[in-house]
């Protein structure tokens, strides 16, 4: 059987799996479950809303990885795509520099021309990082500066 996690791999026998774990994130986070076939505009909103609202040391981190030109490759029902959004917040979740891999034709041929193996993976400077990566994984890798506080 095909790997459900595993992108460019056909998810027959395996896509209800898929679709199982991502609802379960989705339910489990106390959110509601949005139809999938409807996407919504912003970048990584495909992923289900983040819980939590944003600081600013989480905004700054994704206009630094914006600028920088990472790049964060999911799939919507992946639930640890969805934990790594989570992660940044409300505002700055929907800022991610995100790429959805199974939803439309454009974002599949990116994923594979990408050689994306697995979700959440992130690319920066020609360099991929297959898994969550925690908000300090992802300062260090990048060389981001932690903003200072206002007095």
């Amino acid at each position: 059987m095909a790997n459900p996690f595993v992108a460019g791999q056909s998810r027959t026998g395996g896509w209800a799996l898929g679709l199982l774990l991502g609802g379960l994130a989705l339910v489990g986070s106390g959110l509601e479950t949005q139809a999938a076939s409807q996407p919504r505009p912003a970048a990584a909103s495909g992923l289900g809303q983040a819980v939590s609202p944003s600081t600013p040391e989480q905004k700054a981190l994704v206009e630094h990885l914006l600028l920088r030109g990472a790049v964060f490759y999911g799939a919507w029902w992946c639930p640890h795509c969805f934990y790594q959004k989570n992660l940044f917040g409300t505002e700055a979740g929907e800022r991610l520099p995100y790429v959805e891999c199974d939803r439309e034709e454009a974002g599949r041929r990116r994923c594979l021309e990408a050689q994306v193996r697995a979700y959440p993976t992130w690319e920066l400077g020609g360099e991929k990082k297959e898994g969550v990566l925690t908000v300090e994984e992802l300062k260090a890798w990048s060389g981001f500066k932690a903003i200072s506080p206002t007095p």
